[in-house]
């Protein structure tokens, strides 16, 4: 396959499982259309022309020519200036290496996580909380990430990326889309009456049984086992953490228990507080299912896939 269609490919099976209706999403398009109409030829020198068909702004082609033929992708969670060093020292040791795939943004893509977490709204009306309420918690969030992201240096891993000639992209909201259609119908299916039920379905997926081998599966934050679970809220995409003030209103709305990725200790005291369950699945467990399901895709399109930096691969 070429680059850009592994990175259209990408793009669609975001769209697939994206938690918002397909409207929706068009709709979230149509707005980045609509600013970009009102700039100054001078301004839209500067707009991200991506934004216009790809509603992920974590999602880009970082380093090399779109049309280059990819045949072997080096694959990991995060893809950093020591990974790019490591492709490099495989291709010097005889391996091909036509791609390195990393799933947390860098460059750009890194820049524009603050974009994706406009996601969360509609999740969050979704579960019962009106849309205005949901707007108005995640604005200072989403404010507050992007103003943590602007002193980073994006461009460190990409620069090393392009001094090796290396092609580079990462894929980050459309694989944490994966996850959460991957886990909403598993946990629809099987109907678990506890948060123990919950721990046990997991446990029943290759990456979440080799996280916990590694002593970093499945752990309660908030709650008991025996608790019942009640509505389930699978909280695996968005880019990062949502806003702590969501807890109470999530908890108006009828969530029982929150299954996610990650949480600070902050959201974890408001979710304790409003007596809603948290079941951390585990950061690199559930970042191998969105990637896992992303590379199927690809393995059967006849590309290899060589992995590191935490992805544990399965094949489905």
């Amino acid at each position: 396959m070429r680059l850009i269609e592994i990175y259209q490919k990408f793009i669609s099976l975001g769209k697939e499982n994206d938690p918002r209706p397909a409207e929706e999403v068009e709709k979230y398009l149509a707005r980045a259309a609509k600013e970009y109409e009102k700039l100054t030829d001078e301004e839209k020198e500067y707009f991200d022309q991506e934004r216009l068909t790809n509603p992920y702004g974590d999602t880009r082609i970082l380093n090399g020519d779109p049309e280059t033929e990819v045949k072997r992708i080096l694959a990991g969670i995060d893809m950093e200036t020591q990974e790019i060093l490591l492709a490099d020292r495989l291709r010097e040791k005889g391996e091909r290496i036509d791609l390195v795939l990393s799933h947390h943004p860098e460059g750009t893509a890194l820049a524009n996580l603050y974009r994706v977490m406009a996601l969360q709204e509609d999740v969050l009306a979704q579960l019962g909380v009106p849309i205005n309420v949901a707007e108005g918690v995640l604005a200072s969030r989403i404010s507050e990430v992007q103003r943590g992201i602007m002193p980073l240096n994006h461009q460190r891993s990409v620069d090393a990326a392009r001094l090796l000639n290396l092609p580079f992209m990462c894929v980050h909201t459309p694989a944490d889309n994966m996850v959460n259609t991957f886990l909403d119908k598993l946990f629809a299916e099987k109907k678990p009456e506890t948060v123990g039920d919950i721990v046990e379905i997991l446990l029943t997926l290759p990456e979440y049984q080799a996280s916990k081998r590694t002593n970093a599966g499945p752990k309660l934050f908030t709650g008991k086992e025996s608790n019942r679970a009640g509505k389930i809220f699978v909280d695996m995409t968005g880019g990062t953490s949502g806003s702590e003030d969501a807890f109470a209103k999530l908890a108006i709305a009828g969530v029982g228990t929150i299954v996610g990725m990650h949480m600070g200790e902050k959201h974890r005291k408001e979710a304790e507080k409003n007596h809603i369950n948290v079941l951390i699945a585990g950061h690199m467990a559930s970042d191998s299912l969105g990637i896992n399901l992303l590379l199927d895709a690809l393995e059967k399109e006849g590309l290899e896939v060589i992995t590191c930096s935490g992805l544990h691969r399965v094949k489905r």
